[in-house]
Order: structure tokens, then C-alpha cells, then sequence
């Protein structure tokens, strides 16, 4: 997959900022309201310089980005290039969360399509990997639960076909 059709996380950061200027909030008021985003501040809180650091990092941490994309009510789609930044409606939605949870990704539901495709291709995994642009490692540690990034996450929903909400989960912080 293209690299320059990944999903921006300088653009991610621009429109925290933008919501944070316009709001009038400065950077730790907006990070205490992305890490309430789900009723509480978690165990594992995203810290200042997480979204900050954001305008000039390749990878981000996916749980703490979905965090991010709830406080400003975007999908992850949103922040594709030719993508409308406001499309917030459909099953590119994230889903809503009960109070006192997070949303987070289920990678080893994310692995089971993967394999599920796969299989329908007849491709290896190594295939797989040159096909997304990611390596073989990354795709098969999916099976074993855990965390993912974005960008990776967006190419592996984009060879899919599906939008990253079908791969999220409510889980209590």
C-alpha cells in the first residue's frame, strides 16, 4: 500500500489542536478531557507529550489514538487523505462505550479476518505482508491479542475492506 495514503497522525494532531484552540482549553486541560473521554481518567493515561508528540511521529500507540478520535468525534477513516474530516456517521462510527470503559482494538479479531482473507486468496502470509506493507511478524502477532498502531491498523482495515469500528471492543480500563 501506499505510505502517503496512510493515516495522518500530524493530521490528527492539527485537529486536537484546532478543537483545543477553539475551545480555549491549553494542552493539559484538552489531554484531561481525552482521557475522561470514557467517564474516568484510566490506569494507563495518555500523557501530554503522547498527543503532542503526535505532529511529528510515524507510529502511534491505536488505543490511546481511538482516545483521541473519540474526544473529537472523528472516525479513523476521517483522517485518510480525500477523506471527509467530518464523516462521523455509518459503520465508520466508532462505537459508544458504557461509562468507566475504553475502547480498544480486538487484534485477534482483526487476525481472524486477516486469515480469513488470506485463506479466500490463497495467499501466504508473507503475500499478505508485501500486499499491506507490513511484515509477516506483525500480522501473525496479531493472534496473540495485545496492541496495534496506526498507521498499521488503517492499512490492514484498508486491504480488508472494512472500517476499523468492526474491529473495536468496549473493555474496562
Amino acid at each position: 500500500m501506499n505510505p502517503s495514503a496512510d493515516f495522518s497522525l500530524a493530521g490528527l494532531y492539527a485537529a486536537i489542536d484546532a478543537q483545543r484552540q477553539a475551545r480555549g482549553l491549553t494542552w493539559q486541560q484538552a489531554v484531561l478531557e481525552i482521557n475522561m473521554v470514557f467517564g474516568r481518567i484510566s490506569s494507563r493515561p495518555i500523557s501530554r507529550s503522547t498527543v503532542t508528540g503526535l505532529r511529528t511521529k510515524a507510529v502511534a500507540e491505536g488505543d490511546g489514538v481511538l482516545a483521541m478520535l473519540e474526544w473529537l468525534n472523528r472516525t479513523p477513516e476521517s483522517f485518510l487523505p480525500g477523506v471527509d474530516g467530518a464523516d462521523v456517521s455509518g459503520t465508520n462510527r466508532l462505537p459508544d462505550v458504557p461509562p468507566a470503559s475504553g475502547l480498544r482494538f480486538d487484534t485477534k479479531k482483526l487476525h481472524a479476518a486477516l486469515n480469513v482473507q488470506r485463506v479466500a486468496r490463497g495467499l501466504t502470509w508473507q503475500q499478505v505482508g508485501r500486499e499491506i506493507g507490513l511484515s509477516p511478524a506483525t500480522l501473525t502477532h496479531l493472534s496473540k491479542g495485545g496492541r496495534t498502531g496506526f498507521p498499521d491498523v488503517m492499512r490492514i482495515t484498508r486491504w480488508l475492506g472494512q472500517p476499523v469500528a468492526q474491529f473495536t471492543r468496549a473493555a474496562p480500563w
